[in-house]
């Protein structure tokens, strides 16, 4: 008897058939499709993002097992960065800066490091793998609404998703929800909280920024976006462009903010005197950092964690380790790392322990020895972690590229997003290449959960 993963994939590609047959060769709609991302911020930068022509389907048992998976490794990444603040060792492990654990130490008045989160996912069937947490400033939270509006335009996608019963996500409304119920925790008591959404001008996720503005005033809050160095302080509130602000929704990441303001700057001295709720805080600085894994992994602190937890660190979180000179642990024998990352690059990437977008990021499989041998050397001299190769699963995905649509063989994730612990929605990014993000030229789609009663559809 078919299975629920088996109907659905039969749906798709009866749907993908459909639109290569009816859409194909349809330059006026795929036209229409790229005005209609610039126009609602599906972009990195100035480029569309989705030029794909469907959502990804995915049953609601798979993304159920994924929500637990990702909940629970939320705990766990909570139990370690709250351990941080009292285990040196730890702290040493993850390698912030002087000043990120000074900032790190200071208490933000509520009880979670991350308020907003999202852990990256490699697919592969039934399978999956974490690689990476971003526990700072997770983007792409419109994506979802948007690139279903993008869709919308597509009369036989429609016509599917309104024959079958689909969930689609609300990450953006889960958000608010995040950052209101944290924003009591801190005591804040105005009914309609002021906020504003601080990162640098010109990053290439600023039209996530003014779609947020419109929902959070659609539902009562005065937002303004602007920029970190642009606030005022009186010593009891903060403001910028004579507004009072309630909240501070940190999108500017962490190091960068630091590098560029001074502790005398006001944002600082407000945060430093407890007078402005931010999420998220600066603790979050301690799970991002990519040792985190490592941290998670590591025996000596495997007394923090619920047998649970065990069980989602061993399934889900690929082997990883910070790189340095000595021996560890790799399937249960004890081996030099070195030794061991020279003699199979093919099996491993290097990640530096703190960027984002990709940046920095070493494959072994696709280096020459010589190239992973220079990379060895910068990992030993800056902080990296080394991460064991993830096997990710290629999807067929209907996706035009100039004047035809055609069915693409890509590597496929999935990041679920987290809103205090609890998960809602996620990315879905495409790539031929092995970094699969946006950042490094990905593509997104929209997501579809299919409940049981999957349908297919007829000409």
């Amino acid at each position: 008897m078919p299975t629920m993963e088996d109907q659905i994939n039969a749906a798709a590609r009866e749907l993908d058939s459909l639109l290569l047959d009816r859409h194909g060769s349809d330059r006026e709609l795929f036209a229409e499709l790229d005005r209609a991302q610039i126009e609602l911020g599906v972009t990195s930068g100035s480029r569309p993002i989705s030029p794909f022509l469907r959502p990804q389907l995915m049953s609601r048992e798979k993304y159920d097992r994924i929500v637990r998976a990702a909940e629970i490794l939320f705990g766990a990444f909570e139990k370690m960065a709250l351990a941080a603040l009292d285990e040196p060792a730890i702290m040493a492990e993850l390698a912030l800066t002087e000043r990120e654990e000074r900032y790190a130490r200071i208490d933000p008045g509520y009880p979670e490091v991350c308020n907003t989160s999202r852990l990256d996912a490699f697919l592969n069937g039934y399978e999956f793998k974490f690689l990476e947490y971003n526990g700072e400033t997770p983007a792409g939270i419109t994506d979802q609404i948007q690139i279903e509006k993008v869709l919308a335009r597509i009369p036989t996608v429609q016509a599917f998703l309104n024959e079958n019963p689909v969930w689609m996500a609300r990450p953006h409304r889960r958000l608010l929800e995040a950052l209101i119920g944290a924003y009591r925790d801190f005591g804040g008591q105005k009914a309609k909280p002021n906020i504003a959404i601080v990162d640098w001008k010109g990053v290439s996720t600023s039209a996530e920024f003014d779609v947020l503005k419109e929902y959070f005033e659609l539902e009562g809050h005065k937002t303004i976006i602007t920029e970190p160095n642009k606030f005022e302080y009186n010593d009891s509130t903060l403001s910028v462009e004579g507004v009072e602000i309630d909240i501070f929704y940190k999108r500017v990441v962490i190091h960068e903010f630091l590098d560029r303001c001074t502790d005398d700057d006001p944002f600082f001295r407000a945060y430093g005197d407890g007078n402005i709720f931010m999420a998220n805080s600066f603790r979050a600085k301690i799970p991002h950092k990519k040792a985190s894994f490592a941290v998670l992994q590591d025996e000596r602190w495997a007394g923090l964690f619920t047998p649970e937890e065990h069980e989602m660190i061993r399934r889900h979180l690929p082997w990883t380790r910070r790189v340095r000179e000595g021996e560890t642990k790799y399937k249960d024998s004890t081996i030099d790392l070195i030794e061991l990352l020279r003699s199979h690059r093919e099996k491993f990437l290097l990640k530096p322990n703190d960027d984002y977008g990709g940046s920095g990021i070493i494959v072994g499989w696709e280096s020459t020895e010589s190239e992973w041998d220079a990379a060895l050397e910068q990992a030993l001299a800056e902080p990296f972690v080394v991460q064991e190769r993830a096997v990710v699963e290629k999807v067929e995905f209907p996706m035009y590229d100039g004047p035809k649509a055609e069915m693409h063989e890509l590597l496929i994730d999935f990041d679920p997003f987290l809103f205090r612990g609890r998960v809602e929605g996620g990315l879905v990014r495409l790539s031929p290449q092995s970094l699969v993000n946006v950042a490094a030229g990905g593509g997104e789609a929209a997501l579809a959960v299919l409940e049981p009663g999957v349908t297919q559809l007829s000409d």
